[in-house]
């Protein structure tokens, strides 16, 4: 895009918001389907936003497995534009709250954390759009925490992620973890394990290549998830649910503090190519086949 025509569209976007009442929710409603699709677009035109954007059909369908409940703790070390934490409270907020459970929602149910600038921004303004006032979202490099210093205090009873994959990190980051790996997201898996509570459930995409690489951070990382947490879930998710990104991904769906037993393979299969024009939608995650692998 020339710089004229993002003017443009900003402008419009402003126009917009200038025309709406905040003070109602249906206005908060509209503006924050108006973020949400803005941030979209900029993840389809391969712009920044793409980084951060998870379609919110997997983001639902991914929360609706896990199925928080008010007075739980939500965790994204990895928050980006927000969308894991917005879709959660969109899930607990119910017209039938009392003030302290609506005191619980907005002071102490959300918490993420964001490296990069213009992620944390977009991020902390998602959730305040969907009603959040005050998230407690850390402007910070979540890799550069050692895993070890972790004490109860830190731990939450929900983990949502989509962690960075590939990466390259640095030895001294690397040093934070017992496995030692420079691929970015198994690096946030030991740290989402670690901050969950005993019979806290994570919800994890991953490269699907962390169900089959042989090298020793994997085998290693896949046997430290399968004895410090019950991995009952893998959904395969089809080609084309990250628009742009041309990686195969799977969730992870565990549980922590008990051996996994046995875990059940599920296959997204929408009958169709996803696509920038063929999008996941939210009759997508019904459609899934599924058997039990067992536990390797």
């Amino acid at each position: 895009d020339s710089k004229g025509s993002r003017s443009y569209t900003l402008r419009d976007t402003l126009e917009i918001v200038d025309e709406l009442n905040f003070n109602s929710q249906k206005a908060k409603h509209e503006l924050s389907d108006l973020y949400e699709t803005r941030i979209k677009r900029m993840g389809n035109a391969g712009r920044n936003g793409g980084e951060y954007y998870t379609p919110r059909p997997l983001i639902r369908a991914m929360i609706k497995v896990v199925d928080p409940q008010i007075g739980e703790t939500i965790y994204d070390g990895a928050c980006g534009s927000g969308g894991f934490l917005a879709e959660a409270s969109e899930h607990l907020r119910r017209d039938d709250l009392s003030a302290i459970e609506w005191a619980t929602l907005q002071r102490r149910t959300f918490y993420g954390q964001e490296k990069k600038s213009l992620a944390y921004v977009l991020g902390v303004m998602n959730l305040i759009l969907h009603g959040i006032d005050a998230p407690s979202i850390r402007h910070t490099n979540t890799l550069t925490e050692n895993v070890m210093d972790i004490q109860e205090a830190d731990r939450h009873d929900i983990v949502l992620a989509n962690p960075p994959f590939g990466g390259g990190e640095r030895k001294e980051v690397q040093q934070n973890f017992p496995i030692k790996s420079g691929e970015t997201a198994y690096l946030f898996l030991q740290h989402f394990m670690r901050k969950l509570r005993a019979g806290g459930r994570g919800a994890v995409v991953i490269k699907n290549t962390f169900l089959s690489n042989t090298n020793g951070a994997s085998v290693a990382l896949r046997k430290e998830l399968l004895e410090s947490c019950n991995l009952h879930i893998v959904l395969d998710c089809p080609g084309g649910t990250f628009q742009g990104a041309g990686v195969k991904t799977v969730v992870l769906f565990f549980e922590k503090g008990s051996k996994s037993r046995s875990v059940w393979y599920y296959q997204l299969d929408p009958g169709r190519s996803l696509g920038k024009t063929n999008p996941l939608n939210d009759e997508d995650p019904k459609r899934v086949r599924g058997s039990p692998a067992g536990a390797r």
